[in-house]
């Protein structure tokens, strides 16, 4: 940004990011997001959102508004500064109106790196490099950027990515590819984390892990947290957290079938957010009514109740137990 970039001098604009970056810490510092592992407050403290969406898009009445750092106008400049530091996910690609990549809201992101659980000198593997600012952090918690790989199958989203993450003075490994096939070359992986929306776990993954390595993806609204036992078995619970993520573009991604018709189900379970859970997590191999029945049977459950085992090249969604009766195949 240029030396009057709000109508201030350079230290005036610093100044300004390093309050707006502040009061988002504290606000993510109050949700608890790193009450798990509170090293995370320092790397959202000190990397930068803002260099790492130098333009975003915020939807209105009349569309989806661009907000973008070199505006001519300095007020719409000092709201893209703003904005960009607000506890809100930010649409950075669109294509014919779809979302296509964007950057996560931060206290989510805050939750999931705490729950990934990386140690000093661990190896880390992140699908869906977005706009760089989740590698960044990785980079500053490890305090070594080559420990850091992160992956994405446009060219035009991991260059942007390199970009940023060099202004913020970060050089983590970014490769241009599936994300489902990981990265074999950069293996093996301590942890593995993604960010964007599977329908199942890939077995590449477990491949290019470490035994006792993590694995932590959004899967079916939730996220799925899982301890790797050797190149075929993985196993672990979801979060208690809803997720919504881009899809996963490449092999086996692609958007999810809408949920069926929910003729039968109650209005007030319609859209009941832990009922629409089991409905995604078990689509097109339990009806609506059979899920409803299920649902009302075990309490309600709430996601955390939920996990996925992988094993010999088949994975499986179960509730409360991996080797129960309810069990739903993911697909492989």
């Amino acid at each position: 940004m240029g030396a009057h970039a709000v109508g201030t001098d350079e230290q005036d604009w610093a100044g300004l990011a390093a309050e707006a970056r502040a009061r988002l810490v504290r606000e993510i510092e109050a949700s608890g997001a790193w009450a798990a592992d509170p090293v995370w407050r320092e790397a959202f403290a000190r990397v930068p959102r803002h260099l790492f969406v130098p333009y975003y898009y915020v939807a209105g009445p009349g569309g989806h508004e661009r907000r973008w750092g070199q505006s001519p106008d300095a007020a719409a400049r000092e709201r893209w500064l703003r904005g960009a530091y607000e506890d809100v996910p930010l649409a950075t690609r669109l294509r014919d109106g779809e979302l296509v990549s964007s950057s996560s809201q931060p206290s989510l992101m805050a939750q999931m790196l705490a729950e990934l659980r990386p140690a000093d000198g661990d190896r880390v593997l992140e699908v869906g490099a977005g706009t760089g600012y989740n590698a960044a952090l990785l980079a500053h918690r490890l305090g070594d950027d080559g420990l850091v790989t992160t992956v994405d199958l446009e060219p035009e989203i991991t260059e942007a990515a390199r970009c940023h993450l060099a202004a913020a003075g970060h050089h983590p490994v970014v490769v241009t590819g599936d994300g489902a096939r990981g990265v074999p070359e950069r293996a093996p992986y301590d942890r593995i984390i993604a960010t964007c929306a599977l329908p199942t776990v890939p077995g590449a993954w477990l491949a290019q892990c470490a035994p006792g390595a993590r694995i932590l993806t959004p899967l079916a609204t939730g996220l799925v947290v899982l301890t790797v036992r050797d190149a075929a078995h993985a196993e672990g619970p979801f979060l208690g957290t809803a997720a919504y993520f881009v899809p996963l573009r490449g092999t086996g991604g692609g958007p999810e079938a809408p949920l069926p018709d929910l003729r039968g189900v109650p209005a007030r379970v319609r859209e009941d957010d832990d009922f629409r859970f089991l409905l995604t997590l078990a689509r097109g191999r339990t009806g609506p009514r059979e899920a409803h029945a299920l649902w009302e049977r075990a309490g309600r459950p709430p996601r955390e109740r939920y996990g996925v085992t992988v094993c010999d090249g088949r994975a499986w969604a179960w509730l409360d137990d991996p080797r129960g009766p309810h069990r739903w195949p993911l697909p492989g």
